[in-house]
């Protein structure tokens, strides 16, 4: 459509052009007048060519000094017209004689000219042809007839004219005609790529929330399986009698499985409250003691995994430090940690789980020997349904929340949280949380 009008433009453009052009060259009587001084003299010229034996040569020579000889005036003339027009730009105009034919009885002469693209300039000013367009193009045939020693001869000829114009920075001035389209259309081309833009990116973020809902449907059995696969070996546990003769390790079991209950229907709260920020998420406080609250949750976690050979390496902070936590967040935050260790693990796990007292700021150091996290995506992990892919797919199953939840848990104790990582090598996970 654009260029479309473009050439309307351009078109209308050189029309318009042309009749001014056209006015000047017809309708100036000092102009006409020069003009039929020209044609007067050009047709003596052809007579003394026709009857006095002038060679073409030297008619054409004659001709061009004749033109010479007129055009500086004509271009004076033509230069002033120009500017009473309501033209604002420069123009060149020419015009051009290419043919001229003498008509005889036995054979018609082609005085010029002598080859196709041969042209003699008539007036104006010369400039390429491929630089300029047509104003019009003319043949006029006439006779003429003068005395020469009482007798009367007349002959028969015929002239071909072509007028041309050249515009300086035509195009420009077409595009100048044209802004307010262009405009418009540079408007209107940003308005439907930013709405495709739009478009593409709801149409991403939609299926995104889908694929995670199928995610969700297809793995809250997954998700759920650490308490459920812990509570359910220790009920199996009550019923060795080892256990029940040793009322030590049934109480123990039993801390196991009030814990892991407790857990259980926590858990199911955590889900419903994923998109909880830290700012939101309530905390209910205890204070615990260090080495116990983290041996018990290693016991826990250790217990819950069967599937891969495992081996925790536990470094303690010697003195007994009083911690103020939310003892149920902040184990969920710790256990995705773990669980993600062992999603992404090796066949043979190793946990290194130390911890210290440092500048009134508790430390918890877990690290691991999994296959590690790529520079490129240590600082998304923590972002909200993002899971690191290995390759084009996603090899282990998960929402995509669990460190998202850690991050905000951690947040919320007013505490910091940072990665150690590089591919193949494993990572560490390092969490600072402060001590009152």
């Amino acid at each position: 459509m654009i260029y479309n009008t473009y050439e309307l433009k351009k078109d209308a453009f050189l029309n318009e052009t042309r009749t001014a052009i056209g006015r000047i060259d017809d309708e100036t009587e000092a102009i006409v007048e020069i003009d039929d001084l020209w044609d007067q003299r050009f047709m003596e010229l052809l007579w003394q060519y026709r009857f006095k034996d002038l060679s073409k040569e030297t008619f054409l020579d004659a001709l061009k000094k004749q033109t010479d000889s007129l055009n500086s005036t004509y271009n004076q003339l033509y230069e002033e017209e120009l500017k009473k027009t309501d033209l604002s730009f420069d123009i060149k105009f020419k015009k051009n004689l290419h043919s001229v034919i003498v008509f005889d009885t036995i054979s018609n002469d082609t005085v010029f000219p002598f080859a196709n693209h041969d042209r003699i300039l008539k007036f104006g000013e010369d400039f390429e042809e491929s630089e300029g367009y047509n104003v019009s193009q003319a043949r006029w045939q006439s006779d003429y007839t003068r005395q020469e020693d009482g007798i009367e001869k007349t002959f028969e000829f015929m002239v071909r004219t072509k007028d041309r114009m050249n515009i300086s920075q035509w195009k420009r001035i077409v595009l100048g005609r044209m802004a307010a389209l262009l405009a418009g259309s540079i408007l209107l081309l940003v308005f439907v790529v930013g709405l495709f833009y739009y478009s593409i990116k709801n149409l991403i973020k939609q299926k995104k929330v889908a694929d995670v809902k199928t995610d969700f449907i297809n793995n809250i059995t997954h998700e759920l399986k650490t308490p459920l696969a812990t509570l359910s070996i220790a009920s199996k546990s009550l019923k060795k009698k080892e256990i029940l003769d040793s009322p030590k390790a049934f109480e123990s079991t039993l801390g196991i499985l009030d814990r892991q209950n407790d857990r259980l229907q926590k858990l199911i709260d955590q889900v419903m409250t994923n998109s909880l920020g830290s700012e939101d998420l309530v905390l209910h406080k205890e204070q615990v003691l260090d080495h116990i609250y983290l041996t018990n949750l290693i016991d826990d976690f250790a217990l819950s995994v069967q599937s891969k050979d495992l081996n925790i390496a536990r470094a303690i902070e010697t003195a007994e430090v009083m911690l103020r936590i939310d003892t149920f967040m902040f184990t969920t935050a710790l256990f995705n940690i773990l669980e993600n260790a062992i999603k992404y693990g090796k066949e043979k796990v190793t946990l290194t789980i130390s911890t210290r007292l440092k500048n009134n700021h508790y430390e918890i150091v877990i690290g691991d020997n999994g296959i590690g996290i790529a520079q490129k995506d240590i600082h998304t992990v923590f972002d909200k349904f993002y899971r690191v892919a290995s390759g084009n797919v996603h090899n282990v199953k998960g929402l995509g929340l669990g460190l998202y939840y850690t991050k905000q848990v951690i947040d919320a104790h007013q505490g910091a949280i940072e990665i150690e990582s590089e591919l193949g090598q494993g990572s560490k996970f390092i969490i600072t949380i402060p001590v009152n």
